[in-house]
């Protein structure tokens, strides 16, 4: 069987370039027409192909090229012809390198083009590190009907938002239809139940065209536990390393040099064939590599090889749990080189200060001095003690601007990870006014500080819906491992009035689905309001740009545990000394549920560009109040007047 597509033509119906793909395994279309087949299969001395087209199959010998390649080629071959890779002594398999499996991921393979889409972004460039506003959403739960196409009807409200730039969590092709993504097992196909491959190419075309970057979560430490069969092929893996999630990637032990090109191909396809902005790379710290040059730093190599090539921006995204700069730093300080990654010490101390969570992570986060410190140096734990860990943690990152870092109050794993994947909104609402007040400091305390913004889906509008964890695996020990799994991280939450969702239930996924719901007059539509305007205020008050100069202080000064904290933005001090600067930018974090006075010096030749009380923010300060005094968790930015005020 195969299944036709539509011949790539552009919006004036000519026919598109179509470069030769660089990927050195699977079903890669050649410039002649035919297709070759290439899989890496050194664990078996002989590998066949098997072509299926309805009850027809016909199986044809691979020829054994050397290092345990086998390949073959064939003429004529259409669009979308279903296949399967057979090793000596084992079943028939989906190709690891697989790009499109559309009857799921124990399905057959179909041949798919990449290169041969329709593109109609020519004079796309990408979205500069500095300007990324980022914005992180799971495919399956951002629109009613969760895929790619699906997601396009919601591009003009990001983009209206002031969003720059969509981080869309893995799509690679995984068991089932629901999963958060890190379960998959086919890294190089787009999930069939989202649209596919050619479903991803048209989402980031509409996207480029609407000015959204699009980077992409990819998973480069494990694979999935279900239907993952890469083990009968070669030697993916490695015994010497362990992953929480499963057995490590094979970087540097016998037969890493082909899994080592397999992830490069990876990335290049995406970046090159799919037109990708950028790439997220899930938890680096758990990709083991002893070589002489890291696996990672190769990454960035390609990157900037497809950024030369194409003329466009193309960012990696790391997550790293180790506060080590070094992610960041160039390869001639010993680094990697990456654009930028998480630090997720800023979201901790948000979180811990304003839920009073104090267990696992959030034990030593949570003092106001912690909001001080996050918003002075990404990191809190720079080659200190850290007592979670038990020792010392991290390294200091001097010299790094706060645009090689990103930071959030809410993001999947900190919402999903806990027992009902309830939101911050949803936690704070239990503290009623205090709570709403806290939500808006929150969004302010995130996109006035000097680093890059991500916000997750719904959050701009104070979603209430969860976000739990789902899957959908099929075999049942599986399932009831992961059940019971949940089950005991979370015993001390369970009683008569919790209990922790099924994980494989459908009706937990679709709790997760978004309302897209903030009618004007609501709590929800005045939390929009304010990420608005704080979003086109990073673009127009110049000190915002700035990701250098910044200043921060407690008040009272001297105090352990200050109840408002300072941050200045752009020139941090007055050119004769006197005060601050009237170039830059002054903002006032109320910590406490007292009404606190703002200092003098705070309006001498500014005025108030934001209050996150405002009433067009749902808050208690009246319509042209003179914001003298800082309201219960109140956040005020006063500026150069020329600037304009926030939702102006």
């Amino acid at each position: 069987m195969t299944l036709m597509l539509d011949l790539p033509t552009n919006r004036a119906g000519a026919r598109q370039a179509r470069p030769a793909a660089r990927r050195h395994c699977g079903a890669v279309a050649l410039p002649d027409g035919s297709v070759r087949w290439r899989v890496w299969a050194p664990n078996v001395p002989d590998a066949k192909l098997l072509l299926l087209d309805g009850d027809h199959r016909e199986v044809v010998p691979m020829d054994r090229e050397g290092d345990g390649y086998f390949v073959h080629t064939r003429p004529g071959v259409p669009p979308g012809q279903l296949y399967k890779i057979c090793l000596d002594g084992f079943e028939c398999r989906a190709d690891p390198c697989s790009l499109w499996q559309p009857q799921g991921v124990a399905g057959p393979s179909a041949v798919y083009a990449p290169e041969r889409f329709p593109f109609t972004d020519d004079g796309w460039k990408g979205v500069r590190r500095e300007d990324l506003a980022l914005y992180e959403l799971h495919v399956g739960t951002f629109t009613p009907a969760g895929t790619f196409e699906a997601a396009i009807d919601r591009l003009d409200d990001l983009r209206d938002l002031g969003i720059t730039a969509i981080e869309v969590m893995p799509v690679g092709q995984f068991p089932g239809g629901r999963n958060w993504g890190y379960d998959g097992v086919l890294p190089y196909a787009a999930q069939d139940t989202y649209g596919g491959p050619r479903g991803l190419q048209t989402l980031v075309d509409a996207a480029h065209s609407k000015g959204l970057a699009v980077i992409l979560d990819v998973v480069y430490n494990h694979l999935g536990p279900e239907a993952s069969y890469v083990r009968e092929f070669g030697p993916y893996f490695t015994d010497a390393y362990k992953t929480p999630w499963g057995a490590a990637v094979n970087y540097d032990g016998p037969g890493s040099d082909a899994v080592r090109r397999f992830v490069l191909d990876n990335v290049r396809m995406w970046l090159e064939e799919f037109r990708l902005d950028g790439l997220r790379l899930d938890a680096v710290h758990a990709i083991y590599d002893l070589g002489a040059t890291h696996i990672l730093r190769e990454v960035q190599q390609v990157v900037d090889e497809v950024q030369v090539r194409t003329g466009r921006t193309k960012l990696i995204v790391a997550e790293s749990d180790l506060n080590d700069p070094r992610v960041l730093h160039e390869p001639e300080r010993g680094g990697h080189g990456f654009a930028t990654q998480w630090a997720d010490d800023f979201h901790h101390a948000v979180h811990a200060f304003l839920t009073g969570e104090r267990s696992g992570y959030y034990t030593e986060f949570g003092s106001t001095a912690d909001l001080a410190a996050a918003l002075r140096a990404p990191y809190l734990r720079a080659g200190q003690y850290s007592r979670h860990r038990g020792r010392r943690h991290g390294a200091s990152p001097e010299g790094l601007s706060g645009d090689r870092f990103v930071v959030c109050v809410q993001n999947h794993d900190q919402v999903g990870n806990r027992a009902v994947g309830d939101r911050l909104t949803t936690i704070l609402a239990a503290q009623g006014q205090a709570g709403a007040a806290k939500v808006r400091l929150a969004a302010g305390l995130m996109l006035l500080s000097p680093y890059l913004p991500m916000l997750f889906m719904g959050e701009e509008y104070a979603e209430s819906r969860p976000f739990p964890f789902f899957c959908s695996f099929a075999g049942p020990e599986l399932v009831e491992a992961v059940r019971q799994g949940r089950r005991r991280e979370f015993a001390d939450f369970i009683d008569a009035t919790h209990t922790i969702p099924d994980p494989a239930a459908a009706d937990t996924f679709r709790s997760a689905k978004l309302t897209w719901a903030w009618p004007e007059g609501t709590d929800h539509a005045g939390v929009r309001h304010l990420y608005q305007d704080l979003l086109a205020a990073r673009r127009r008050w110049p000190a915002m740009k700035n990701y250098d100069r910044r200043a921060v202080r407690g008040l009272p000064e001297g105090a352990a545990e200050p109840e408002v904290v300072e941050l200045v933005r752009g020139e941090t001090s007055a050119p004769a000394g006197d005060g601050l600067s009237t170039d830059s930018l002054a903002v006032y974090f109320n910590l406490t549920g007292r009404p606190q006075p703002l200092p003098a010096e705070a309006l001498r030749g500014r005025v108030v560009l934001f209050a996150s009380e405002a009433a067009r923010y749902g808050g208690a300060r009246a319509d042209g109040d003179d914001a003298a005094t800082l309201l219960p968790f109140e956040c005020i930015a006063a500026g150069p007047e020329h600037w304009g005020k926030a939702g102006a």
